[in-house]
Formats: structure tokens, sequence, C-alpha cells
């Protein structure tokens, strides 16, 4: 079973979601905003998903389900079951590891390339990833890399966009997961506080999904991939 973490409703699994049903992979998702409870027992969970948010990793005050999930990844991390963190699920992590969150040097929404570090392009995780082409993002912070993690890949406004903590822990700073009912719903309810007085922004933004979305899937469905292959499941030949 892998267990996937949601912090709002309207950031949810997407494409890795609809990934693992094709796999006959069974997964639970909890939604801590709605009031669910993380486990205290992770011996169920092969591996563990953390998805994104619009809240910040210290603000445990307005989101008090901030600090016990920081503690539960810090437990994952000790048992070392394999950790994917998406945007904000990145930045836990690297929490999680002793590691701060800052604003990055560029609030990055849309579409931006990003490049593999030499540890990057070695990483299982990054097999057959090309990098060549845009992913999307919708981030203003930036986690740092903890002492016992690796910088996988970077980009020109946000130099940290990918870590490896310890053998088998992931953050990914930007989003694989997105669909273009993720992109409308984050853009009708982020509007206030992203996109304001940018309106034509996220009329592009989807206008690009349609335009990159047969590479971007297939990018995505890669790093799925990889990622079943780093907790040992064997993958269906059908998802080829």
């Amino acid at each position: 079973m892998i267990l996937i973490v949601k912090h709002i409703d309207i950031e949810g699994p997407g494409t890795l979601g609809d990934f693992l049903k094709a796999q006959g992979e069974k997964f639970s998702i909890i939604e801590l905003g709605s009031g669910d409870q993380l486990p205290a027992d992770l011996k169920a969970f092969k591996a563990v998903v953390v998805l994104g948010g619009p809240m910040n990793v210290d603000e445990e005050d307005r989101y008090p389900f901030l600090k016990p999930e920081n503690i539960f990844i810090q437990k994952v991390l000790t048992a070392k079951i394999p950790y994917l963190g998406i945007c904000l699920g990145s930045q836990l992590l690297a929490k999680a590891a002793g590691a701060r969150v800052v604003k990055s040097p560029v609030k990055e929404i849309g579409w931006y390339k990003i490049k593999l570090t030499s540890e990057g392009e070695k990483d299982p995780l990054f097999k057959n990833y090309q990098q060549a082409d845009p992913i999307y993002h919708w981030h203003g912070d930036m986690f740092q890399i903890p002492s016992n993690g690796q910088l996988l890949a970077t980009a020109e406004g946000c130099p940290h966009q990918a870590l490896k903590v310890g053998t088998n822990a992931y953050g990914l700073q930007f989003h694989v997961e997105v669909t273009d009912k993720s992109i409308k719903e984050w853009s009708d309810a982020y509007a206030a506080s992203d996109l304001e007085g940018r309106g034509s922004l996220a009329k592009s933004m989807m206008d690009d999904y349609w335009k990159y979305k047969k590479v971007f899937d297939h990018q995505a469905e890669q790093l799925y991939k990889n990622f079943l292959s780093i907790i040992n499941v064997k993958i269906s030949p059908s998802s080829n």
C-alpha cells in the first residue's frame, strides 16, 4: 500500500493516481486539511507520497496538522520508507531533514525548464528523463539542501528544484501530476494571492498545457515508473 497525503482538496494526486490505478497498485489517500489523521503505524506502507498546498511549512499555528506531519515525515525517513514529495511535500521533506525553507529568488508560476545536476543524471528517479522539456510549477518558496541531502536538479530562477535525502526520499519543487482540471482550479483558488493583475497568465498556462501535454504526460509517467522501481514494484508492460 502506498500512502498519499493531501493538504487541500484541489491538490490531489492527478496523473499519479491515474498511473497507480492503471498499474493495479493499491494506495490510500488522507486529507489533512479535512481533519484526517496521519497513521501511527507505518508497517502497512511501502511508500509515502506527500502532495502540495498553498501553506508555508512554518505556518503551524494556522495549519495545526503541519507539526505532526513534520514528525511523521521524520519517522518515514528513520524507517527508510521510500518518499516522494511534490512542491510543498518537497519543502516538508527538507524541513524534516533539518534544512530551512526560504523564499525562492523567483516565484515560479507556469512552465519552466529544469536542469539535472551530475548527481541527478545518475539517480534512478530521473532515468530517461528529458530535461529539455518544460515542466509545471506553482510555488513561491524553495527548500534548502539538508546536510544528508543531494541537489538533483536546478534552474535559472529557482536553483533548488529536486533533492534526495538518504537513499530513497525525494522532493520535487515542480508539479508532475497536474491536469487541465488542476490548473483551472488552482488559477481560480489562488488568483487573489498569486495571479492578481495577471489574468492573462491563467489562460496562457492552460494553452501551454495543451501544447506540452503529450510530452509532459510522458515525462510524468517515466518518473512514476522510476519511483515504483525504486520501491521494487514490478511495472506492467501495458503502461509502456
